[in-house]
């Protein structure tokens, strides 16, 4: 491989020149800037990246730690930020933590030996806090710790606003498949479900707390909580999935319980994955604004690194998207009871 030498060599300048000319130094004639120019594609020289990166203190990289790299959100949420980075002339070093707290820490600290200019994490689901020893400013998107920037959507907004859709369909009883409850995210979409749907329960005297389950941001714990929620007698009518994911597990699950969806019961989810516009019937969902989530959490560790800004937080607005998996609460709704009795 050529070096910055053979370039000075081939151009005739002293090693000087040419380190001039290939960190862009304005302080050479154009004369000599197009002979060195010309013997570094000659000899196909590329600039030591780690070397420019250390004489001017930035590597132009930012690292980005996600807690399941096969969870569609998290994946299309790589790709928006590495969008945004592309624009700025910086690249992505991309770490997947497995959601498991010890891989998370240990990404951190290689992350940061590597010098990038900045990280952008999405902690893991047991996450209680992250080393502040490295020397690399962090910013947090989707789930927020204390002491972090973080960069996420209106969670309890979002879910309001597909819960209220459903009410205005008609439905009553509205049953909900929570996220984990030590996850703000989960606790902030519940909140959102309870403040519409609660007031509809105490109305009609049905137990509230007896239609939510529990359940991992998954397809498989939203298929077994949708069970739980369906196969009784007095299912709802409805249910809202705190993610897209568990959403289209209670769609399978609606399936295999011979249930149509949006004619015996409505689902809805959240997050606006792409897989949501290929089920059938497609999803309706409530849409986070991952583009510009991804531009201010590049812009914002960028800027925490030059000026050292404080802890800032920015919460941006949802967009529901109404789709073929709800509609009308029926009239009468018959009990899988009398679904599968057989006929006299």
């Amino acid at each position: 491989m050529a070096s910055i030498g053979d370039v000075a060599r081939l151009a005739g300048v002293s090693l000087g020149t040419a380190s001039r000319v290939i960190n862009g130094n304005p302080a050479v004639t154009p004369q000599l800037r197009e002979r060195v120019l010309a013997a570094a594609a000659q000899l196909n020289y590329q600039p030591n990246a780690l070397a420019r990166a250390l004489r001017s203190s930035r590597t132009h990289s930012i690292g980005l730690i996600l807690p399941d790299v096969t969870n569609p959100f998290f994946g299309e949420l790589a790709k928006q930020v590495e969008q945004v980075a592309a624009g700025i002339d910086y690249t992505v070093m991309l770490a997947n933590s497995n959601d498991d707290p010890k891989a998370e820490a240990n990404y951190i600290k290689a992350l940061a030996a590597r010098q990038v200019d900045g990280l952008l994490i999405v902690p893991c689901e047991e996450t209680k806090n992250l080393p502040r020893d490295v020397k690399v400013p962090i910013v947090l998107v989707d789930r927020p710790l204390r002491g972090f920037s973080v960069v996420q959507c209106d969670h309890r907004g979002g879910a309001i606003s597909v819960v209220q859709y459903l009410v205005s369909l008609g439905h009553r009883r509205i049953g909900c498949i929570a996220g984990p409850r030590h996850l703000s995210v989960a606790r902030e979409r519940y909140e959102g479900y309870r403040h519409v749907a609660a007031p509809l329960y105490a109305e009609s005297g049905l137990d509230f707390a007896a239609d939510t389950v529990v359940a991992r941001f998954d397809y498989d714990c939203g298929y077994d909580a949708a069970l739980k929620l369906l196969a009784r007698p007095d299912r709802p009518s409805a249910i809202f999935a705190s993610s897209d994911q568990q959403a289209i597990g209670a769609l399978r699950a609606a399936a295999d319980l011979d249930l149509k969806v949006p004619g015996d019961v409505s689902i809805a989810g959240f997050d606006a994955i792409t897989l949501a516009k290929l089920v059938t019937p497609r999803l309706t969902t409530v849409a986070q604004p991952i583009a510009a989530i991804a531009d201010i959490a590049v812009r914002t560790v960028l800027h925490a690194r030059e000026s050292g800004a404080k802890v800032e937080r920015h919460r941006l607005p949802t967009l529901l998207q109404p789709a073929n998996s709800t509609g009308p609460a029926a009239g009468n709704v018959v009990t899988l009871a009398e679904r599968v009795k057989p006929p006299r």
